[in-house]
Formats: C-alpha cells, structure tokens, sequence
C-alpha cells in the first residue's frame, strides 16, 4: 500500500517535543522526508529525523538560512506546520510584563509569519505545497489571564486566511487548526488555575490528545487537501462556539 506521504518533504517547528513531535512522528511514518526545525539541539540528535535545524524562530534571517539548507538537503519543501510555540505567563492584561507579551507575539505570530515567508517560494519554484498554521482556539474566543497567547494565535488565524487567499489559485493550500487544550509540556508553562479553566470549557470533559490533532494536521498536509485554504479547523472538544 502506497504511503500518504511517499517522495514528500515536510518542515515540522517546534518537533522535536509536544504536538510538533507527533506529527513529526507521523509524517516520517507516513513516507515523508523530514526536517525538523527546533531550538531543543539535544532533542533533534535523538529525533533520527533526516535532517535538523537548531533554530530560534524569532531569527527572520536564521529562518531563510534554514529553508535553504533544508531544501538544498531534501531537494524541495513540500509541505511546512509551524508548531514552535511558548503560552507565556498568566497574568491580568494590565499586569502583563511587556518582555513577555513581546516575547510570545516573536515565538508565536512573527515566527509563524518569517517560516512562511521563508517557504512558500521554495513551494512556489516547485508548484505545490502545503502550510499548516497551529493557531489555538484561545485565538478565537480570547482566554482571560493569556492576553499575549490569544492575541498571538489569533494573529496566525488571520495571517492564514491571507496567505490563503494569496496562494489560493496556485497548488499551495495554507490552513490552520486552532485546538482546545492539549495536555503537553506548555502545560508546565501554565497555573494550575488556568489548566482547571481550560479544562472546565471543554464539553467532552477532557483535554485533546496529541495524536487526535496530528490526525487532523496530517489531512490537512496531504493531497486530499485540495478544496480548503485559508481556513479555520477547530478540534476543540466541543469547546468551539464559531
């Protein structure tokens, strides 16, 4: 049976831990050639990927040298999820420390926005690609005491829809999934408070598994992919209200 994945590259962000690295996980179990880009350099040794990039995602030039190696390394990009990302701390919005809203926006929006920019040309050169933004469903509903995350991910929701639009009458499909909580290690990022609020919003009365949204995104990263761009994919338990 011929796999999904077979004579595709995939740069994976942020996959080397979390829900970066199960859909990593999955890619490379699916036949994909694939780069991990991550800033975690023991991790990417052990990660057995075919080629790593020690990479710091708010770097705009660190980020083209590293879609060069890496198309230069696999001979193309096809396919790009931007996964790097950091919560930041709790705080009210009028007590958040500005280090740290502008530390999120960096990891989160302008990291998101510097991998695509990177990208797409080499998936405009090839005539195919497909970009999976993981935005969150904080970006649409606005989580209290996490101002920098929901504004930053609801960045992504727009920078998506763009980028979508502009690329829409190539082959180069881009979307994002905004899930509800995923138990992995931002959680250790995060109050207890918080974790107990998130959890409190989901109906289905857990938190998402990694391998449910690394499901979605490996759909999303495919061929079959091929009517959808510039959208907006909730896996969020139930949580998502539009």
């Amino acid at each position: 049976m011929a796999q999904r994945f077979s004579g595709r590259s995939a740069v994976v962000t942020g996959g080397v831990s979390g829900i970066g690295a199960g859909i990593a996980r999955r890619l490379a179990a699916e036949g994909a050639a694939l780069s991990l880009w991550d800033m975690d350099e023991a991790g990417l040794a052990r990660s057995g990927a075919t080629h790593t990039v020690t990479l710091d995602v708010t770097d705009p030039g660190a980020v083209h040298r590293a879609a060069e190696a890496t198309a230069a390394a696999l001979g193309k990009i096809d396919i790009l999820v931007t996964s790097a990302g950091v919560t930041g701390p709790n705080h009210p919005t009028w007590e958040y420390p500005v280090p740290a809203w502008d530390r999120v926006i960096d990891i989160n929006l302008k990291g998101v926005f510097y991998c695509c920019h990177a990208v797409v040309p080499f998936m405009q050169t090839n005539g195919y690609g497909r970009i999976v933004n993981i935005a969150s469903i904080a970006g649409k509903e606005g989580n209290p005491n996490a101002s920098a995350y929901s504004a930053s991910k609801a960045g992504v929701i727009g920078l998506t829809k763009s980028l979508g639009k502009e690329l829409a009458a190539s082959e180069i499909r881009v979307n994002c999934v905004t899930p509800a909580a995923v138990k992995t290690p931002l959680f250790e990022q995060m109050t207890q408070q918080q974790i107990d609020w998130m959890l409190s919003k989901i109906p289905i009365g857990r938190f998402g598994a990694i391998d449910e949204v690394a499901s979605l995104i490996l759909w999303l990263a495919s061929e079959e992919c091929s009517f959808s761009t510039g959208a907006v994919f909730d896996i969020s338990g139930g949580r998502a209200t539009y």
